[in-house]
């Protein structure tokens, strides 16, 4: 089939016009905030295909009978690659309807030699329900150039092509995320040897926040194991606040969680205790008018969350679609078979432009990271923010240097935070 009568002819030749520009996934605004920029390593991507042995498969249960399989999962892997590597290159993936092919652009080069004679802090991604192992490629991308090596999974089940009983998402997500941390972490050969797994951070989108929670100390509710429409069997009680199973399931290896938009306690999955039990110093970011996850409720994990030091940015009049996807592929600006919406809704906000808010979430990424998992405490200064982005004070000197009334957001230039708002609560608190 040709490309234009594939996706029309309008749209046909948009592509052919644009070039290296469509379906781009690194794209740094002129206004993105000071660290979103890349970073000066080159990077490479591999594709691993890995099981996990004698996993419950959800999907198949039937009444109390438990068959069990070689669970699946495809992990993209952006890494700092060796010196000199030519940048740039294409993913293939699959759009929201599960079938049509999208090609992506990004600067990554496909099993490019990985750097030597450093190790580099692991971060693992975790998409939603459902999604793809590419919805937060921008991100593998921006932090491997900056000294990370970042793995992104397709989760079985749950993915664009596979999407298959939820019931699957409640109780894989968590052991997914584990198993790549310890996956990761016995990996052999060049790329294994520049792994640092004992420095981890996890972000989760959606479901993949719901999992990185539990990942991170936040056990669900007893009632949230019996819902008829959840893991049958009680298999969710695996992930019931204080239990044996769920403490088991615990890493000290993990230092640090991004919670963009989770879902979870808008049903029920959470309570006083459970929320309590989050022990990883967690950021989340929220659209401040999700209604999928719902705001409010993710405010209340935020502010329940006191077993650990944690940061709330929010992106006023956002919904769920704030800081993960990456920006619409062109080919999803028309219907498509299969879907009663443009799936151009699933990647895009109403208000909010997608690269200027991947590029908020990159700098924030950045920070945070770079505090946890490498202990860069200088990067702290990012964070002491006053919380209304409306109300910093912009106050500069001839040169243009910051006085000491200048409040506005460290990193930002002005008038270039508008819109966001950021928050932090010590542990305790």
């Amino acid at each position: 089939m040709t490309l234009s009568r594939a996706i029309g002819p309008a749209l046909a030749a948009t592509l052919t016009t644009a070039g290296a520009w469509a379906n781009s996934i690194d794209q740094i605004r002129p206004d993105a905030p000071a660290l979103a920029q890349y970073g000066a390593f080159p990077i490479g991507v591999q594709t691993l295909d890995v099981t996990i042995p004698d996993s419950i498969d959800v999907v198949n249960v039937k009444g109390k009978t438990m068959p069990t399989y070689d669970r699946p999962l495809t992990l993209e892997v952006w890494y700092p690659a060796a010196e000199g590597t030519e940048q740039g290159g294409t993913y293939t993936a699959i759009l929201r309807d599960g079938a049509t092919e999208v090609t992506l652009n990004g600067r990554a080069a496909r099993d490019a030699q990985p750097a030597s004679g450093t190790r580099f802090p692991l971060v693992i991604i975790s998409h939603g329900y459902p999604g793809n192992r590419f919805l937060m490629s921008h991100l593998g991308e921006n932090l491997a150039s900056k000294g990370y090596v970042t793995v992104s999974i397709d989760h079985t089940d749950s993915t664009y092509s596979d999407q298959a009983a939820f019931g699957s998402t409640l109780y894989n997500r968590p052991l997914d995320q584990a198993f790549v941390l310890d996956h990761m972490a016995e990996l052999q050969g060049p790329l294994g040897d520049i792994i640092d797994a004992d420095h981890t951070g996890v972000v989760g989108y959606s479901m993949g926040g719901y999992g990185a929670l539990i990942f991170g100390g936040a056990g669900v509710t007893q009632a949230s194991t019996e819902f008829s429409w959840g893991a049958p069997n009680d298999l969710l009680e695996a992930h019931l606040a204080m239990s044996d199973s769920h403490e088991a399931l615990m890493d000290d290896r993990v230092k640090a969680i991004i919670a963009i938009g989770p879902w979870g306690n808008n049903a029920g999955f959470w309570d006083t205790s459970g929320t309590a039990g989050l022990r990883v110093p967690t950021m989340f970011m929220a659209g401040g008018d999700d209604d999928v996850s719902v705001y409010d409720a993710m405010r209340e994990l935020f502010t329940g969350a006191v077993g650990a030091d944690r940061h709330l940015l929010t992106f006023d009049y956002a919904n769920h679609n704030a800081a993960a996807p990456i920006p619409a592929p062109i080919e999803s600006w028309e219907p498509v078979e299969g879907l009663d919406f443009l799936p151009f809704e699933h990647y895009a906000d109403a208000v909010w432009d997608t690269t200027r808010m991947n590029n908020i979430a990159q700098h924030f990424a950045t920070v945070f990271f770079d505090l946890h998992l490498k202990g860069d405490a200088a990067k702290a200064e990012y964070l002491e923010l006053v919380p209304d982005s409306r109300n910093g004070l912009v106050d500069l000197d001839d040169a243009g240097n910051p006085t000491e009334d200048h409040t506005y957001w460290q990193g930002f230039a002005p008038r270039t935070a508008k819109g966001l708002r950021f928050e932090t609560l010590p542990k305790g608190q």
